[in-house]
């Protein structure tokens, strides 16, 4: 079989002659001949495997850039470069699809002080943060009340300032809380975004770390807004929910196992040993990258809520955190509990946890 024109090879690969010229003007998918005096491209047939290929992820929408990749691998390489593809697609498109959920969540006008069911909501909760067994100091922050609760997790010499500067920074909402409850989303977001760069601030005028030894901190809370929790995490402190039964994480650590995690390059088993898994993608202070997740959580009555930092995920099983969290009947003895728990594995980190339990506000007689 002889040279195909670019009408028919386009046709045979289902490209048009104008993304041929393009990809051949990008070294993408050159032709096997250019005929020199009408210039038209002729493509050879074994030359259609990658042009189809080229077809497919770009019905992917795949950037021609990370298709030039694909297409000089091989077997399995070429099969996990898409495959890392695609899992940061579906990564974006959840932080996306949350994002859409906390406008729909709050352009739905509702009374704020009623959960769905139409039960008016309270919570009850409790903070507890330990030095663990084997540092010196300790460098995190807990902080627990009526409206926020908080877990910020410092490092580097100034770090124990900087998890506290980045708490005091958030408790100054508080004092606005009930002005936050009926606010627009979109100014609710730009007033807890205004909150993480302030905190930034405090956090770098605090630590007064050398360029030897950047501190910083992560952060990791949640604001009560009547029967909504707002949400505001950065680093690798997590937050839990607890709903009928089953235990869930609703942050993503942001860390560079996590972010390898994402592409498909590490399974979360391998992550879990990984010599670099304390790395840090995003942080307050440091140099870092200090973009914030913002999040609205609708609550129910029964819920309970584990904001931790990684002293605790990283040594106990979230089947015992679990376990704690469900069967203690008060907060204060489910952080006691678990710090209990990260010390009996050795207690190798400092250790912060909040409990907040939802509950059914009693009616007045």
């Amino acid at each position: 079989m002889g040279l195909l024109t670019i009408g028919a090879f386009a046709k045979a690969s289902r490209l048009s002659p104008k993304a041929l010229r393009l990809y051949d003007e990008l070294g993408l998918l050159t032709p096997a001949r250019v005929d020199p005096v009408t210039g038209y491209r002729l493509y050879a047939p074994d030359q259609l495997d990658r042009a189809r290929l080229v077809a497919w992820l770009r019905r992917l929408d795949m950037p021609l850039a990370r298709i030039r990749r694909v297409c000089a691998l091989e077997g399995d390489a070429a099969a996990q470069e898409v495959r890392a593809y695609w899992a940061r697609v579906e990564a974006e498109t959840a932080a996306r699809r949350d994002l859409a959920t906390f406008l729909v969540s709050h352009l739905s006008w509702k009374d704020p002080d009623m959960s769905a069911d139409g039960h008016r909501l309270t919570i009850r909760c409790a903070a507890l943060s330990d030095a663990g067994l084997v540092r010196e100091s300790n460098q995190d922050t807990a902080y627990a009340d009526s409206r926020l609760l908080a877990v910020a997790d410092g490092f580097g010499r100034g770090g124990a300032p900087a998890s506290a500067a980045a708490v005091d920074t958030l408790r100054r909402l508080e004092f606005d809380a009930d002005g936050l409850d009926r606010v627009p989303a979109g100014t609710l977001l730009n007033v807890l975004e205004d909150a993480v760069a302030e905190a930034g601030r405090a956090v770098h005028t605090a630590a007064g770390a050398s360029p030897e030894d950047e501190a910083g901190t992560t952060l990791t809370a949640m604001l009560w807004t009547g029967s909504q929790l707002a949400l505001v995490h950065i680093g690798d402190s997590r937050a839990h929910l607890l709903r009928d039964g089953e235990l869930f994480q609703i942050t993503h650590d942001h860390t560079l196992v996590q972010s390898m995690v994402d592409d498909g390059r590490l399974t979360p088993a391998e992550a879990s040993s990984h010599p670099q898994r304390s790395l840090l993608a995003r942080v307050l202070g440091g140099g870092a990258d200090a973009t914030a997740d913002l999040r609205l959580h609708d609550a129910r009555p029964g819920d309970r809520y584990l904001l931790c930092s990684d002293g605790l995920s990283a040594v106990v099983p979230d089947d015992e955190v679990c376990r704690v969290v469900a069967a203690a009947d008060d907060p204060e003895d489910a952080v006691r509990e678990l710090v209990e728990l990260a010390n009996l594995r050795g207690g190798p980190d400092n250790v912060s946890c909040v409990v907040a339990h939802v509950d059914r506000a009693e009616r007045a007689a």
